[in-house]
């Protein structure tokens, strides 16, 4: 029995061991095919990466070429502006006193030099230094009537126009972008610095280069030497020729002499038929791959030689990889957080837990965390995020939780459920967490926004319940009570809302939902019509009349205001022409721009070519923008420029709400606005003195600086008095009138006729 026993012990023995051969022949096998897939797989990678290098090339030359039309077009509209400017002040100034003024202003479009030929070829320039251009090709061709570009030495670039007066030639303007510029046009923001870019004719000759010209003087010398007349680079070469003749782009590899492997993509530009080139070398984005293709491979061939040393440390590394795969589950590696896993399973538990009270679940988040990142780094940002944990740590009691679910989200479950009490424990956290800023080189304001959720049912799911406290967190922003910073059953409704709206929004653009509405801007002395204010109704099919207290703001948010206000915009253009048309004398109407505008390029191009389209003369739409533009140090370059621009278009530009924010007067004197409207609370207390003064105070500031001045919301006879008596110029209010459809509008101008 016993020997029986020992037999039965033997050949289990001798079964695990076969057993264990087995495996560890299979599990070899196993290796050899995972080794062998991952060199294939390398491999197949390299060549997949290479094609998206030639499409990712190929996308942005071809979007640095649109880029490059598009100023090509702007610098001739901007000389075309000048030229009509031009034709009227060498009538009253003479042509070298007018080209040296327009000069100027043409420096702040960054031309270098303005230059006028007159029909008899004289010459004229803002620059003394430049002669001898009446006899350019450019030049001759604009006096045929057509635009030209021609090319002065240190490859500056002449662009001409013909002027014209009453149909009748006054010569040709011309503007000069300087070589630094026209290098700075054709640079490339991406690639990382690699790449390389010169403008071509349908010739191959250069015009435009970067800053050495000498890559693209020899450009054969870049390919291989020695390829024969069927080799895929000469075919390639040839095929790009062809193209070009054809005004057709493509991009192509090849190796170059020096055994580098580069990319040239060729777009056609539009605007005078010239080829951008673009120069690249192939291993932008291959570059740290093809390391890591080398090294599969030669793991691969280490992983074949050592695959039965690996066999025997499998066991020891699959126990480390356990470890590893717990704390990786449970603990956020970055801040030592808790991982949101961790955090559901504990404060289940505490939920679980019927000795307890209740609990907080509360959401953190960093506003805007990714421009924090890009304006000082991810290392700084990762500093930023330890941070946090760190203060959360030191603010919390035992028991309570902290986790950092992803990126720069946070959870924590306080054992708190009085709103007061826990919005006095974050406004300490918060205010901790912005003495971080206190490091940075550069002052930075943190936003850090939460809000929370008390759970009142402990069997709810954990990921509604973190929802919850997400949702009252977006909810928290620009509130101060502390019961906007938790969680209710009306920012449901809220959201729903929203969430229809926007579900609207599309359908009623389409079916002109979405009306137009004017209300009246009187002259004050006279108490003539002056002008009006285009305002937005939403009235829908079904929904009825929806105000734009509702929907404004989370069009503001979501930026649907975009679509909204060139709706509105061209809704006005239609409005004006079909006045003209009628044989009514139109009325300026100002039109409302959202700052969101300010933060996209194009704007000044959209509204002045709806304007053309319709015909609008200069001077009858007015684009009014609100004063919180001017607070952004970022882009108030850019807003300045749009101004000039909308100038320049026609546009006249008034400031809407003045006073309703926080006004810095001394920006008045840096933007070019033609009036300014101020805010109805000015005029709510008129009877007091104070409040007189600093309303006579600003009519007089205006009036120094050449605006006209707007009243809004104006009421009463008092009110209405007083702005008589210090000469306001315009008043705009339910005194006169409420906002008014169209139809209304102009039947209430023609009721007031004299």
């Amino acid at each position: 029995m016993e020997e029986k026993s020992n037999n039965q012990v033997l050949l289990d023995r001798k079964h695990v061991k076969r057993s264990s051969k087995f495996q560890m022949l299979l599990i070899a096998v196993t290796i050899l095919a995972i080794a062998l897939a991952t060199g294939i797989n390398a491999m197949q990678l390299h060549q997949v990466i290479q094609q998206e290098t030639r499409r990712y090339v190929k996308d942005v030359s071809t979007q640095l070429a649109g880029d490059i039309d598009k100023l090509f077009v702007k610098n001739l509209q901007y000389l075309q502006a000048l030229g009509d400017s031009f034709a009227s002040r060498i009538q009253y100034q003479g042509v070298q006193q007018a080209v040296s003024e327009l000069g100027e202003r043409a420096r702040k479009a960054d031309y270098s030099a303005l230059i006028y030929v007159s029909p008899q070829g004289e010459g004229y320039s803002s620059d003394p230094s430049l002669s001898g251009f009446e006899d350019l090709p450019g030049v001759q061709d604009s006096l045929e009537g057509k635009n030209g570009v021609s090319f002065l030495e240190g490859q500056s670039v002449l662009y001409t126009i013909p002027v014209e007066q009453d149909g009748k030639a006054l010569g040709v303007l011309g503007g000069v972008r300087s070589k630094t510029n026209m290098q700075e046009v054709i640079r490339p923001r991406s690639f990382g610095g690699q790449g390389l870019t010169c403008i071509l004719n349908q010739d191959g000759e250069v015009i435009i280069s970067p800053t050495d010209l000498e890559p693209f003087l020899r450009l054969e010398d870049i390919f291989m030497k020695g390829g024969n007349a069927g080799s895929q680079v000469v075919q390639d070469i040839r095929q790009m020729q062809e193209n070009m003749k054809n005004n057709v782009g493509g991009v192509f590899s090849f190796t170059a002499a020096d055994n580098s492997r580069l990319v040239l993509a060729y777009d056609i530009l539009q605007t005078y038929n010239w080829v951008l080139l673009t120069l690249v070398p192939a291993n932008l984005i291959t570059q740290n791959t093809d390391v890591y293709v080398t090294r599969t491979i030669l793991i691969t061939a280490i992983t074949l030689v050592l695959s039965g040393g690996i066999l025997v440390a499998l066991n020891r590394m699959f126990k480390g990889y356990n470890r590893r795969l717990e704390r990786i589950a449970f603990v956020d590696e970055l801040t030592g957080a808790l991982s949101s896993a961790a955090f559901q399973m504990k404060c289940r538990a505490l939920l679980n837990d019927k000795t307890g009270g209740k609990l907080t679940v509360v959401a953190v988040n960093v506003k805007e965390f990714k421009l924090f990142n890009e304006r000082f780094g991810s290392e700084v940002g990762d500093q930023l995020l330890r941070h946090m944990v760190q203060v959360f740590g030191r603010n919390i009691k035992e028991g309570e939780l902290v986790s950092r679910s992803e990126g720069d989200n946070f959870f924590l479950c306080l054992m708190e459920e009085d709103m007061g009490a826990i919005k006095e424990r974050m406004d300490r956290m918060v205010k901790e967490i912005r003495a971080f800023t206190a490091q940075l080189e550069t002052p930075y304001h943190i936003v850090i926004l939460w809000g929370g959720y008390l759970v009142e049912n402990p069997e709810m799911d954990m990921n509604l319940i973190q929802d919850r406290a997400k949702t009252a967190c977006q909810n928290a922003e620009g509130k101060t009570a502390a019961v906007d910073f938790f969680y209710s059953s009306d920012i449901t409704a809220r959201l729903m809302r929203e969430n229809e709206l926007n579900g609207l929004f599309d359908d009623s653009l389409r079916n002109r939902d979405f009306q137009l509405y004017l209300q009246p801007k009187m002259e004050t002395q006279t108490g003539r019509l002056a002008g009006a204010e285009a305002l937005v109704r939403w009235v829908h099919p079904k929904q009825g009349m929806i105000y734009p207290s509702e929907f404004v703001p989370l069009f503001e948010r979501n930026g649907n205001i975009l679509q909204l206000d060139f709706y509105m915009f061209e809704r006005v253009c239609t409005l004006i022409r079909s006045w003209i048309e009628a044989g009514r004398a139109p009325v300026p109407v100002s039109v409302n721009i959202s700052r969101r505008h300010f933060r996209e390029d194009g704007l000044v191009e959209t509204l002045s070519a709806m304007a053309r389209q319709y015909q609008i003369p200069d001077g009858l739409i007015e684009i009014e923008v609100t004063e919180d533009i001017f607070f952004d140090d970022n882009r108030i370059a850019k807003v300045k420029q749009c101004i000039e621009q909308m100038h320049e278009a026609g546009f006249l530009c008034s400031l809407d709400d003045f006073g309703a924010g926080y006004s810095a007067l001394g920006l008045l004197k840096e933007f070019d606005v033609d009036a300014i409207k101020l805010d109805r609370k000015f005029f709510l207390d008129i009877g007091q003195e104070k409040a007189q003064q600093v309303a006579i105070c600003l009519m007089e500031l205006a009036q120094k600086l050449g605006m006209k001045t707007v009243a809004e919301g104006i009421e009463t006879q008092e009110q209405l008095a007083f702005l008589k008596r210090i000469r306001c110029d315009l008043i705009q209010g339910y005194i006169f009138s409420r906002p008014l459809s169209v139809p209304d509008f102009e039947a209430w101008a023609d009721a007031r006729k004299p």
